[in-house]
């Protein structure tokens, strides 16, 4: 498609998103009936080319990558998939089972549909995100339209300046939990699309590919999959909705996906929050977390949230503890981690310019993503770790060409991350 089709195309779907958008929240109870026609529409299928396109992602059970769609033609493919969806012959393959280590040890499974299922998803998505994203509150940032992690801390900070108490909440294996039918029922209250509502309930029970052997899904909604972070949070509205009706008084509740605090003022109202936070999740079928999932006392202790530490600590200036945030000891070991993966000995092949270039979006990505907060030490920490990587790799570098120079390993590295790696000032050094 010509680049200005292209464009056409996205601008016509971000019109019809936004009429959508009015239209559910001019009316919080309309149930939209005529959504199908519209997932099927070729400029929303090529925007969900598009959206695919950019997230990349690997190949799924069938083994076709995005890079062969795109190699291909792609209007073709594209028609053949709307055929598919107006005759009504569509059916998804099942996800390909992968497992990602966490920080923990353990292993976080992964559903990924093919690129054909995760294009449909993602019309879908184009389609039903902007009629539940009227209803869904400001407390929810996780897998949002113009929401973010950074907002969320931003807000956490500034509420922890009057709380003391907070109730660290994690949701054990959410996605893998999350009850078919009552999820069903709460797309329901907004969609009464027969075929849309087909097309979800054939996702969720598509099943898995694991060790070539199908099983099929009874409950849980993928992780991995375009539509899922959607419905995990439809799922989740239901805390929030229920929180905002009945319990601000009790605290102020901040969630991203499965994960949530709720501040509190006393330790009172904090034992309560948790309390009715374990019904709500008994009603939906899920489990708090037992380890994951305290009470945390901000005149004491700390908690960690997406990457950060939240910390009270008494200000140099007015001597009052105020909320500090700064990146916590698995953001830590993790970037630790992966600098090491790269300044290995399984590198030295390659020359200290193309290991710059591939440290230099790691350690740019992990600073603008922890600079909102009270990180000059940690980035101190990690500056002299980094330069302490690439100093061993230069010696060992040095011995094995057996060449002699007249500046020092650190001389030389001064000149490269001056030049090439680190821009003066990053780290406030």
């Amino acid at each position: 498609m010509p680049q200005k089709g292209q464009q056409h195309s996205i601008e016509k779907s971000q019109i019809l998103q936004r009429k959508l958008y009015l239209a559910a929240k001019k009316n919080r109870n309309r149930r939209f009936h005529a959504l199908y026609d519209r997932i099927c529409r070729p400029d929303i299928l090529w925007r969900a080319w598009i959206e695919v396109k950019k997230n990349k992602g690997s190949a799924g059970v069938d083994g076709i990558t995005i890079d062969q769609v795109a190699n291909g033609n792609v209007q073709k493919c594209l028609q053949e998939i709307q055929q598919e969806l107006q005759q009504g012959t569509y059916k998804p393959q099942p996800v390909l089972r992968v497992y990602i280590p966490k920080a923990d040890g353990t292993k976080r499974p992964l559903g990924i549909p093919t690129v054909k299922d995760r294009i449909i998803q993602q019309a879908c998505k184009i389609i039903i995100e902007p009629i539940y994203e009227a209803n869904f509150l400001e407390t929810s940032f996780g897998f949002r339209p113009k929401k973010s992690a950074t907002q969320a801390i931003k807000a956490i900070k500034e509420t922890l300046v009057r709380g003391w108490w907070v109730v660290d909440l994690d949701i054990s294996k959410y996605f893998d939990t999350i009850d078919h039918k009552i999820l069903i029922s709460l797309v329901k209250r907004r969609i009464s699309d027969r075929n849309v509502l087909k097309l979800l309930k054939r996702w969720l029970k598509v099943g898995v590919i694991e060790d070539g052997q199908h099983t099929p899904s009874d409950i849980g909604s993928p992780q991995g999959g375009v539509i899922s972070p959607l419905l995990a949070n439809i799922y989740l509205h239901v805390l929030d909705a229920y929180w905002k009706e009945n319990c601000e008084k009790i605290g102020e509740i901040f969630r991203y996906a499965d994960d949530a605090v709720i501040i509190c003022r006393t330790e009172r109202q904090a034992i309560k929050a948790l309390q009715i936070v374990e019904q709500i999740a008994s009603r939906l079928k899920l489990t708090l977390h037992p380890d994951k999932t305290k009470i945390v006392n901000m005149n004491h202790e700390g908690f960690d949230f997406l990457g950060y530490h939240f910390h009270k600590m008494h200000s140099r200036r007015t001597g009052k503890l105020v909320p500090f945030a700064w990146p916590s000891t698995k953001a830590m070991n993790k970037v630790r981690s992966t600098i090491r993966d790269i300044t290995s000995r399984n590198n030295l092949r390659k020359t200290m310019q193309e290991i710059v270039d591939e440290l230099n979006p790691v350690i740019r990505g992990w600073r603008n993503y922890f600079s909102i907060g009270n990180s000059t030490k940690k980035f101190q920490d990690l500056d002299r770790y980094t330069r302490k990587r690439l100093i061993e790799l230069l010696r060992i570098r040095l011995r094995k060409t057996r060449k002699r120079k007249r500046e020092t390993c650190k001389h030389w590295l001064d000149k490269v991350t001056l030049e090439y790696f680190y821009p003066k000032g990053i780290y406030g050094i």
